[in-house]
């Protein structure tokens, strides 16, 4: 399905035009799709206009008494598609304007770049036709130099096509606004914002259409760059301090993930692997959670030469958790820059015997948000449930959570040219985690030089830092301990590093 977005406010003259040239792209292109509309309380019969049409062509109208902008109303419109798809992983959506100023006749390209693997398609702005004031023309040329993102030369024109999976990892999960700007700026904060979570970022040449513009802009320019100047820092924080803040967080929500959308069918994408693929692990002869009580590793995360955050992950003690002794871990990240911060605690508590997920919470306070999620894990009765929503659904034979997860492939006997595939991901829809081992290396952390094993985990299926884009790398130390000595992402704007400047290993017992 492809869903068209098409926010409206007072384009009478043009809305009918527009959605009927919409139509006939997709006659002479041949494909499913719906036409999601929204007026943005219109006082010139723009309603009028969409009812009309709306009784001939597959076609919704939402409307707003009281004005709210554009980019509230574009991401309304964005929310509402998410919704209302099943298949988030397949289906699209593209963004128009109302104005006929970017003739629909650029969505066939545009489609067939997502069909042809791209994530997200930016139709760029090469050609104008037309005369246009002065004014604008000189804000049109100067903006995309002040709201730059990595890829794309011009961010502004609003129109993009972008699959519906990146749009569900961009969201927060606390609910809070994805556009935090409006008008030109808002279409430079989108596009930076989903650029972070796409595989593959396109772009198509489109012509401007000023002589098919029926009113005139609605914003002096010297207003849109002004509004440009000031939101520099919220383009460049949605492209590089939240996705490098989020660092170690995207770690572990890359498999369990945050959001409560309807999963997706899962389509295997062909791998290329080093060695043939590895059967289960043989069973270990030391205990099922071999890591001492008090064990801390403390992380300094480094984009470039600035330091963004830091991290701990802890064995906090041993519980027992209807009636079975488990292992707590503890992680907490927290960092800042500009506008952006991030307190987070992961908190794990697993079977002592057989390294199965009892318990997982997950407690986080985003730039002044709060939200908490917490499950309760049952694997000898093969379910789990949520608190909250009071959802009870199937799990794997052996859970485990995002916390843990880190703890148990220190314990997997690696070897050099393997490949593993692991199903054990309480959440049985992001399963596979796939490993492969690289070879050795040695790292300098922590004040000393280690012996460290290279291994690439990924999650073909999944977003994150352990998607199949961000090539991701893991060392871990050459010894029985195996501490994550440092990891490593790529990420659309450069490579952010996580190095262990801390590690402690209590003698006060082992689990």
């Amino acid at each position: 399905m492809i869903y068209v977005c098409v926010p409206a406010h007072n384009e009478a003259r043009t809305a009918g035009l527009v959605l009927w040239k919409v139509r006939q792209v997709f006659t002479a292109f041949p494909r499913e799709y719906q036409l999601l509309v929204l007026d943005d309380a219109s006082t010139d019969g723009t309603g009028d206009v969409l009812a009309s049409y709306a009784k001939v062509l597959p076609m919704s109208v939402v409307t707003h008494r009281e004005r709210q902008g554009y980019a509230r109303s574009l991401e309304e419109l964005l929310r509402l598609a998410l919704r209302q798809s099943d298949r988030p992983k397949r289906d699209c959506v593209v963004t128009l304007h109302a104005d006929f100023v970017h003739p629909p006749e650029g969505m066939d390209e545009m489609v067939k770049r997502i069909e042809a693997g791209a994530d997200l398609v930016v139709a760029e702005l090469v050609e104008q036709r037309g005369a246009a004031p002065r004014g604008l023309r000189w804000a049109r040329l100067w903006m995309p130099r002040l709201l730059r993102v990595p890829g794309v030369k011009d961010p502004l024109s609003g129109f993009v096509a972008l699959r519906l999976i990146v749009l569900r990892q961009a969201l927060r999960p606390d609910g809070a606004p994805l556009l935090t700007t409006d008008g030109w700026c808002a279409n430079a904060e989108l596009v930076a914002r989903l650029a972070g979570h796409a595989r593959r970022v396109d772009t198509v040449p489109v012509a401007a259409r000023y002589d098919l513009a029926q009113r005139p802009p609605r914003v002096p320019p010297w207003r849109r760059l002004l509004a440009a100047w000031r939101a520099r820092p919220i383009i460049r924080g949605a492209r590089t301090s939240g996705a490098s803040l989020l660092l170690l967080a995207s770690v572990l929500r890359a498999q369990g993930g945050a959001d409560t959308a309807r999963t997706d069918s899962i389509r295997h994408d062909p791998t290329s692997p080093i060695g043939a693929i590895a059967p289960p692990p043989a069973p270990l002869s030391r205990p099922a959670v071999p890591f001492p009580v008090g064990e801390r590793l403390v992380y300094g995360a480094r984009f470039g030469p600035f330091s963004v955050g830091g991290a701990t992950m802890e064995v906090a003690g041993i519980d027992t958790l209807r009636g079975t002794e488990t292992v707590h871990f503890v992680f907490h990240v927290s960092g800042g820059a500009l506008w952006y911060h991030l307190d987070q605690t992961l908190q794990s508590w697993v079977g002592r015997d057989d390294f199965q997920s009892r318990r997982y919470w997950n407690e986080t306070d985003e730039k002044g948000k709060h939200w908490a999620r917490k499950f309760e894990i049952f694997p000898d009765s093969g379910f789990y449930r949520e608190a909250g929503p009071d959802t009870t659904a199937p799990t794997v034979a052996d859970p485990l959570d995002d916390a843990a997860f880190l703890y148990w492939i220190r314990t997997v006997p690696l070897e050099i040219g393997e490949r593993y595939e692991f199903a054990r991901y309480f959440r049985p829809e992001r399963n596979p985690v796939i490993v492969e081992v690289l070879g050795k290396e040695k790292v300098n952390v922590a004040g000393r030089k280690w012996s460290a094993i290279v291994v690439r985990p990924r999650i073909p299926h999944g977003g994150g830092i352990f998607a199949e884009r961000a090539d991701a790398r893991m060392w871990l130390s050459d010894d029985d301990r195996r501490i994550m000595l440092a990891l490593q992402s790529k990420f659309s704007f450069g490579q952010v590093t996580l190095k262990l400047k801390e590690y402690a290993d209590s003698a006060a017992g082992r689990p």
